[in-house]
């Protein structure tokens, strides 16, 4: 019988490992990886990997005699990694018109350049029809928020980091801006608008803090780990919105006129939606969120074809949002 062929990891998987395991504190060398990892790596070949981390990487990298491994001088470096076929390249040249979709938000920049540097990488001999790159694709987004200067940029940082922020806040009720630590635990867009989810230290809780109201936001070297039974979905509901004030869900029932039959039944409204359509020809839907504000919000947009069948508090809080409106 034939050998089965065995095929080693790429090079810059083996990187990518050494750089994990420099950033976890645990000064690796080429005895430690092997027995980690299951390699058979030798020393120079380690060491190899270590001048590609430095020189190609410009990783900040130095051995510690004592502790007989490697270590970043500069706790804040992350190595870029981009693993990618020629394939796969390919398939990012021709979404390029995609990137209407980000227009005027922070990542629109970051995002044009890396598909530049990534087109970059491509070889001579591959070449891309200009009618896939330039499709007639158009977006239509919501209205944007604007950011402060540099606040996108240190809070994705310090999110990836898990390092303490020292930020200004204005809440929506207040006036003022009033200085604040900040754990950022999770970055969310919802609709254009982009918030920071993470922990409070002033008010000793998980918040979540729209970043136009952010300013002067700063990384600390404090360091912070997230909470062992932290889950993203108690706090923000992927579908319907992210701010709540509790962990608590509830169960939405709509029933939907006949009219909007066709509307409602073509649309993926929850991940979790229970949908069916009623002998008289209306719709009924039926999802779970913790989303209550957002809800009213959405119910109010089919403008009175959408009867609330449960539950309680939400129909209370819609009639009082449409009695608000009467009186305007």
């Amino acid at each position: 019988m034939a050998n089965k062929k065995h095929e080693s990891p790429h090079i810059l998987a083996y990187i990518m490992e050494i750089d994990k395991a420099i950033r976890n504190g645990e000064f690796p060398n080429a005895s430690s990886m092997n027995k980690k990892m299951g390699w058979t790596i030798s020393r120079s070949t380690f060491l190899r990997y270590m001048d590609i981390l430095k020189d190609t990487y410009k990783a900040p990298v130095e051995f510690d005699f004592k502790r007989n491994g490697y270590f970043y001088t500069d706790k804040t470096y992350f190595m870029p990694q981009v693993m990618l076929a020629e394939g796969e390249l390919l398939t990012l040249s021709t979404i390029l018109p995609l990137l209407d979709q980000y227009k005027n938000t922070p990542l629109e920049g970051a995002y044009r350049g890396l598909m530049q540097k990534l087109l970059e990488m491509l070889p001579d001999s591959i070449s891309v029809d200009s009618s896939l790159i330039n499709n007639e694709v158009h977006f239509i987004s919501d209205p944007i928020t604007r950011l402060e200067e540099g606040v996108f940029e240190n809070v994705l940082r310090a999110t990836k980091l898990h390092r303490t922020l020292t930020l200004e806040y204005k809440s929506a009720t207040s006036s003022d801006y009033e200085r604040r630590e900040f754990d950022p635990y999770h970055i969310i867009c919802q609709k254009g608008s982009w918030y920071l989810l993470g922990y409070s230290h002033s008010s000793n809780k998980i918040r979540t803090y729209a970043m136009p109201r952010i300013r002067n936001c700063k990384i600390t070297e404090k360091s912070f780990s997230l909470p062992k039974d932290f889950k993203l979905e108690n706090h923000i509901d992927p579908e319907m919105g992210v701010w709540t004030s509790s962990a608590e869900s509830f169960t939405v029932e709509i029933e939907f006129e006949s009219r909007l039959k066709t509307f409602v039944s073509e649309r993926i409204w929850h991940k979790d939606q229970i949908m069916r359509e009623n002998a008289d020809g209306s719709v009924y839907l039926s999802f779970k969120t913790n989303q209550l504000g957002h809800t009213v919000s959405w119910v109010l947009s089919f403008a009175g074809e959408a009867k609330i069948l449960n539950p309680p508090e939400l129909k209370k809080e819609v009639a009082k949002a449409a009695r608000r409106i009467l009186k305007g």
